[in-house]
């Protein structure tokens, strides 16, 4: 198991642990406080998720320790999205190009109840994130 599915772990049972959604808000935005910074230079238009409100970038590379394997990085300026481009980063780094393909984030979305507290501009957006990091995977095969 990869270091991301250990975090993705630890994040789905801290979101479960908490009693309501104000304080799972708060536990998105200090995931987004965490997320590692995203290089400048990697802040350009070809990794930009356009459909979204707020400015996200997300870049995939081959992973150093094993470049069959990818790991994503991301940037968001806003808290509460930054927070979930910080979950969907640790969903889908340590996997190969076709398992972030084939991945179902609808599953993960479904069990932290996420869809149901987000407005539907926010759907809209995070579901471009997710498109945006399958089609740089689908790059990398």
């Amino acid at each position: 198991m990869t270091n991301d599915a250990l975090e993705l772990d630890r994040i789905i049972e801290t979101m479960d642990f908490l009693p309501d959604w104000e304080m799972r808000y708060q536990f998105l935005d200090e995931l987004g406080e965490k997320l590692d910074p995203m290089l400048p230079e990697d802040m350009v238009s070809a990794n930009s998720v356009p459909p979204c409100m707020s400015t996200v970038y997300v870049k995939a590379r081959p992973m150093v320790s094993d470049p069959s394997r990818i790991r994503f990085e991301g940037f968001c300026d806003t808290p509460t999205i930054k927070g979930v481009v910080a979950i969907l980063v640790a969903l889908f780094s340590g996997k190969t190009p076709r398992e972030v393909v084939d991945l179902d984030a609808d599953a993960m979305f479904s069990r932290l109840q996420l869809f149901e507290h987000l407005s539907p501009t926010r759907h809209v957006g995070v579901y471009a994130i997710v498109q945006k990091m399958k089609t740089q995977a689908q790059d990398l095969l």
